[in-house]
């Protein structure tokens, strides 16, 4: 396994002979659990040099900076994109995505600092953008609540989203934030059929316990949205389906609801190919010409796929997300001056 040549994204200082390393190979720890929510994974515990990422300007993402205190996910989810971060650190991009996970154990002090430079102009943070940051390990690693923490005291926006249902364990603290800045909640559903569900998705809470928590974080005052994601074609796109995931996310309070369809990229591609030709054969040349062009889907089947969801969500009262996340800070209120006043609309 190599660390020292991973590399930041930005330019090195000044005089610097090459990327700074993004770990110290000497900083890494190496640690097994013998429990049985842990079996079968190693956990690499680093302290990283840096925890905000800027995202490529080519990205398609309506965001610019992440935060990602993990990289691998026991979600094991089939057609995760970020299978490939894997093979920078010369780890296996299919079962080792799966079971080897990185921690960046410094990374709440390593934000608080990012936060309070003056450089930083309090841009918004997304996070669980490349693997799920309330994914099993952070039961016992617990970075989430300082990352929260360090995000609310200095009001800065940021969003959240997984298929975890851990992350009920920060409510308090995700309310907390929620009043001094925008705070953005998805959660990731995009099929509520089990068969399907259990072959491509086995880490992960069920659909329903993931609705579970889009009605609890609504009930509690905190909006929260759900990605429809993936829908994958032929084995989770039948009108049928749609509709019943689409009423099952009405059901829950969601706020909105978008669907995104199956993309492969080089790393998750293969992963699921293989695992395509093995469970579905069958459908191994449709996924060929479907996919010839690319990672994506072709336009026509996107939008089929999107009009069809969002008719959907008419139907059942909900509509796709909207954008936006300014700042929110609270002012001093100051003493209202003697006589007649004028209401404002805001």
């Amino acid at each position: 396994m190599r660390w020292d040549n991973l590399a930041e994204s930005d330019p090195p200082p000044s005089g610097a002979g090459g990327a700074a390393a993004l770990f110290d190979a000497d900083a890494v720890v190496t640690r097994t659990f013998d429990t049985p929510e842990f079996r079968g994974v190693t956990f690499h515990e680093v302290r990283a040099r840096s925890i905000v990422n800027r995202v490529p300007g080519v990205s398609r993402m309506p965001f610019e900076w992440t935060v990602n205190p993990y990289r691998g996910c026991t979600h094991a989810c089939v057609y995760c994109f970020a299978r490939k971060t894997h093979s920078y650190l010369d780890l296996d991009t299919g079962l080792g995505f799966d079971s080897q996970i990185v921690v960046k154990v410094n990374a709440p002090e390593l934000l608080r600092r990012h936060l309070s430079s003056s450089r930083w102009q309090g841009a918004h943070i997304a996070m669980g953008t490349n693997v799920d940051c309330y994914q099993r390990a952070e039961g016992r690693y617990r970075l989430m609540p300082g990352i929260i923490e360090a995000l609310r005291d200095h009001a800065n926006p940021f969003s959240i989203l997984t298929k975890g249902t851990l992350i009920l364990r920060d409510l308090e603290l995700l309310q907390q934030a929620s009043e001094v800045t925008r705070v953005g909640i998805s959660v990731s559903v995009g099929f509520v059929d089990h068969a399907l569900w259990r072959t491509v998705e086995p880490g992960t809470p069920a659909p329903e316990r993931r609705l579970d928590v889009v009605r609890t974080l609504t009930d509690h005052g905190i909006g929260c949205g759900v990605l429809m994601a993936p829908v994958i074609p032929f084995l989770g796109d039948h009108p049928d389906q749609l509709r019943a995931t689409v009423r099952a996310i009405a059901a829950s309070g969601a706020t909105s609801v978008t669907p995104l369809v199956l993309h492969l990229r080089p790393g998750a591609r293969e992963w699921f190919m293989a695992w395509l030709a093995e469970h579905h054969p069958h459908l191994v040349r449709r996924y060929e010409r479907l996919y010839a062009e690319g990672a994506y889907a072709p336009k026509w089947y996107q939008r089929r796929i999107t009009r069809h969801v969002h008719d959907l969500a008419t139907e059942f009262g909900i509509g796709p997300a909207h954008r936006g996340a300014a700042r929110r800070i609270p002012q001093r209120v100051e003493p209202e001056p003697a006589g007649p006043t004028q209401l404002t609309l805001l």
